[in-house]
């Protein structure tokens, strides 16, 4: 008979398909980026840029409490599987879109899955390590978005220069499937065979909200007017969902968010301040790959290697912040010291012109990284010390929904700002009569007149002033609600949870069922 995997054996199996997950769903948000402007050349509609990130974070972001849910009801590991099959069934599809209504639908049902990668890695970290350790691990899973975002541009710009738009997300299918097997293997969750009353109703109220929040800030003033039917029709249904929402979650048996968790000073702050830098990281990355290319003429693969800074800013201080945290077991500082230094770089930022160096961009870019790292995994192994093991999936979910909804507000918001700017911008510089093009395609401005390429490059970077300018804003109000986080000592062992052993608990610990 084959000798049973040891407890610490199958922590660390499981550890490594946990981040090979999380590397899936970060590395799509990163790889897509330098590729967008290409994407936007074959497929037409610079309007629609957005949407491609949008529809992704969108979708994640609605379906993120629905997987925290199941997964404290259920056990993590169908759920997980469920979410990583939806991901590449997603991904497959993307590669094969043949226009941009398709290829949006598609992102939406990539984020279906993604969702739940995010979630449910993080609430397992939260099942199986003790929150005094857990910021070492969350540290490495920190540095796993700063990897996929510094090889994410990179292969995104390889696969757009040497194959095809396509291969980014066509790559996703093998690590994919590598991870699925791991988890097939080790993971083996506590089943809860108990009946339970899932709130179909809180979730679909919950989607509705969010979904009627996104569309009116993305679509509002570009593709219809603020005073239009539509616009009008988005508010007032985002205005009764909401309540309507709160009132079914104060009365649901088994909530998809409890409100109670509202009264957790810990989950409120942290989620408003994971929706701030939600708005501003994800809508400021979107663009900065459109400014190296349009207004430094950086072919994709370029864009991406000058993108490495910001990314290895994350990787540098998200390894580091946790070392520091599991050592001295405190965590509040390094929220408000990232999030300074992302206000700070936002607005340096917002200073870049088509004349700038290539290496001063990528030294304020560098400060933003070093921001991030030490915000988006501390918020979380904040979240996860203060609150009870029932509801620690709901509570991650919870954090990580409020931080994807800044993400598609930011994107949209942004994006009609740009838009806005952007076309004043080109209809001012050039010369009178020009048609007011509706799409960039990078290669296409490289190959215009000097006169013509110069005022596109020169109307590109202006239009992207207003956009840092309202992520360093918004970076300062997230600096004044760190403030209010409280120090929490840091817990030295883990609740029960699925049927994985903490380092250190395998013989103090009761083996979960069957």
């Amino acid at each position: 008979m084959d000798e049973p995997i040891q407890p610490q054996q199958r922590l660390r199996l499981i550890f490594l398909a946990l981040m090979l997950v999380l590397l899936l769903a970060s590395l799509d948000q990163t790889i897509v980026s330098t590729a967008l402007p290409t994407i936007v050349g074959d497929l037409g509609g610079i309007a629609h840029l957005s949407w491609v990130v949008t529809a992704y974070l969108l979708s994640a972001t609605i379906v993120g409490p629905l997987y925290g849910k199941l997964g404290d009801l259920y056990g993590r590991k169908l759920v997980l599987q469920v979410a990583i099959v939806l991901f590449l069934i997603g991904s497959a599809l993307c590669g094969l879109s043949q226009n941009m209504a398709e290829l949006i639908g598609f992102r939406a049902l990539q984020g279906l899955g993604a969702g739940g990668l995010i979630v449910v890695t993080f609430a397992v970290i939260g099942d199986v390590i003790p929150p005094r350790e857990r910021g070492k691990y969350q540290g490495y899973f920190g540095a796993v978005f700063g990897f996929s975002t510094v090889v994410g541009p990179l292969l995104g710009g390889f696969f757009v220069d040497n194959l095809s738009w396509r291969w980014i997300f066509y790559v996703n299918l093998p690590t994919g499937l590598v991870a699925l097997a791991v988890i097939g293997l080790a993971f083996h969750s506590s089943v809860d065979r108990q009946r339970h009353a899932m709130d179909y109703l809180g979730a679909l109220l919950l989607a509705g909200t969010l979904a009627s929040v996104v569309l009116f800030t993305s679509l509002g003033g570009t593709t219809w007017a603020w005073s239009s039917p539509k616009i009008i029709g988005l508010i007032v249904l985002s205005i009764v969902f909401l309540p309507a929402f709160l009132w079914v979650e104060s009365r649901a048996q088994e909530p998809i968010l409890p409100l109670s968790l509202f009264r957790n000073h810990t989950f409120s702050v942290t989620s408003a301040v994971g929706f701030i830098v939600g708005f501003a990281l994800f809508g400021a990355i979107t663009y900065l790959p459109l400014y190296l290319q349009v207004a430094k003429g950086a072919s994709p693969t370029k864009s991406g290697l000058q993108l490495t800074p910001l990314m290895a800013g994350v990787l540098i201080t998200s390894i580091a912040s946790g070392q520091v945290i599991s050592r001295v077991g405190r965590y509040r500082v390094f929220p408000i010291v990232g999030t300074a230094l992302m206000a700070v770089a936002m607005f340096l930022l917002a200073q870049i012109e088509a004349g700038t160096a290539t290496w001063v961009a990528a030294l304020y870019a560098a400060v933003l990284g070093l921001g991030l790292g030490m915000v988006m995994q501390v918020l979380i192994l904040a979240v996860q010390n203060s609150v009870p093991h029932s509801v620690l999936g709901v509570a991650t979910s919870g954090s990580t929904m409020f931080r994807q909804i800044g993400g598609s507000i930011g994107v949209a918001l942004f994006g009609t700002i740009f838009a806005s700017r952007l076309h004043a911008e080109l209809a001012a510089r050039l010369p009178p009569g020009t048609k007011i093009p509706t799409t960039i395609n990078p290669v296409g401005v490289r190959h215009l007149p000097p006169a013509q390429h110069q005022a596109f490059a020169n109307a590109v970077a202006t239009a992207l002033h207003p956009v840092f300018l309202v992520a360093g804003g918004v970076s300062l109000v997230a600096f004044a609600l760190t403030w209010l986080l409280r120090e929490v000592p840091l817990k030295g062992r883990t609740q029960i949870g699925d049927a994985i052993p903490a380092p250190g608990d395998e013989h103090e610990r009761a083996p979960a069922a069957a």
